[in-house]
């Protein structure tokens, strides 16, 4: 089935980065996981192999390719036993650059867009605030206009890459009055005055620095507007099904690794004469597991292919990271549970990716608010529009 979307470009392109990661990422990442920092010159490696742009502009660099290259990366990234690393990665090129390159001006892509296809530049993406949470349209972060510049004031949470990126996209209101329609969204160099950031201590991804961000009347130019003035609100909308997509091919993915390193695992360890993948109760426990898995991957590759084709997948993508990532949970925990004693062992990766796998029903969007935004589009029919 998946040759419906999966050309033999496409597999070279699986091959080539698979080896790449083994080579220039596997070796790092307990020392990554340990520290809470990755090496920032393995940024620089992924923007000479063409990664960070794979469906960017050509003029700035990328490669513009279709989504199924984006869908391979998210794959790959979630087999190399690190939920934080591949966080650092998504965040960067599928949450500060996509605000790039949908609404920012020409400058601000030679500035901003090309480098960090290049890897020469960290971006991440600051929405979230520590008394609102999903609640995008309650954040408090303000920008107050002031001549040619505006002064932003608040405060921002769970920022993935909110320590070391160099550049950071913010949702602030421009005009509080009148709710989530005065939110605006703006690119803040992170050397700007007033800027502080506070890394958290998490359970999972700890490759990842995750901070806590403060802004005290930091000045940011006019011209560092994205877009238009108090539309924020419909550009986040708008690319959340990316950001949800991605976190639901993440989710399919990470279960696919642990069922295939279960099932090694089952063949090998023997119990009272046969092997593991030899007991009816654990065979048949292990094929519900791989038919949702399979179930949630055909999902998101059929998600995918409408949002290649320009489909507006909101309630799609929403659906996508809802049901993908209680799977993923519900698969991990039942995996470790065939390995016995090792599965509760770092020696062993199960521990880990259930720890990392643990974010994905409350990161981007908690279930509860996807229910509540998917029972909106299906139940009240409320009709969301791309934001023009």
């Amino acid at each position: 089935m998946t040759n419906m979307y999966f050309t033999e470009e496409h597999n070279l392109f699986r091959a080539s980065l698979r080896d790449f990661l083994k080579k220039e990422v596997v070796p790092h990442i307990n020392e990554w996981e340990e520290t809470g920092s990755i090496d920032f010159s393995v940024w620089k490696k992924f923007g000479d192999m063409g990664y960070f742009g794979i469906h960017y502009p050509e003029a700035y660099g990328g490669s513009d390719l279709d989504i199924f290259y984006t869908v391979i990366l998210q794959e790959e990234l979630q087999r190399i036993h690190s939920g934080g690393f591949a966080a650092a990665v998504w965040a960067h090129v599928y949450l500060a650059m996509t605000h790039l390159n949908a609404e920012g001006s020409e400058e601000m892509k030679l500035k901003y867009l090309a480098p960090s296809i290049s890897g020469e530049k960290l971006g991440c993406l600051c929405i979230t605030e520590p008394s609102g949470g999903s609640d995008v349209a309650g954040m408090r972060t303000t920008a107050v206009k002031q001549g040619d510049s505006y002064l932003i004031n608040g405060s921002k949470t769970f920022i993935t890459n909110g320590v070391y990126s160099d550049y950071l996209v913010v949702a602030a209101k421009t005009n509080p009055e009148i709710g989530n329609k005065g939110i605006s969204i703006f690119v803040v160099d992170r050397d700007s005055d007033g800027i502080s950031a506070t890394k958290l201590d998490k359970l999972g991804w700890r490759a990842s620095d995750t901070a806590e961000i403060a802004f005290d009347n930091v000045k940011v130019p006019a011209n560092q507007l994205l877009g238009e003035e108090n539309q924020g609100f419909s550009y986040i909308l708008q690319h959340f099904a990316i950001e949800r997509l991605v976190m639901g091919v993440n989710a399919h993915a990470r279960a696919e690794y642990a069922l295939e390193y279960t099932l090694n695992y089952m063949s090998e360890r023997t119990a009272f004469g046969k092997e593991l993948d030899k007991f009816q109760a654990l065979r048949h426990r292990y094929v519900e597991m791989y038919a949702q898995m399979e179930i949630c991957k055909t999902y998101n590759y059929a998600v995918a292919a409408s949002l290649e084709k320009g489909e507006y997948v909101v309630k799609e993508a929403s659906i996508s990271k809802l049901k993908s990532t209680e799977m993923a949970d519900k698969v991990i925990y039942e995996c470790m549970q065939f390995l016995g004693g090792y599965g509760y062992m770092e020696d062993y990766p199960l521990a880990r990716l259930l720890r990392d796998s643990r974010l994905g029903p409350i990161g981007g969007g908690t279930s509860e608010i996807l229910k509540e935004i998917i029972g909106k589009m299906v139940i009240d029919k409320k009709n969301y529009k791309p934001a023009t």
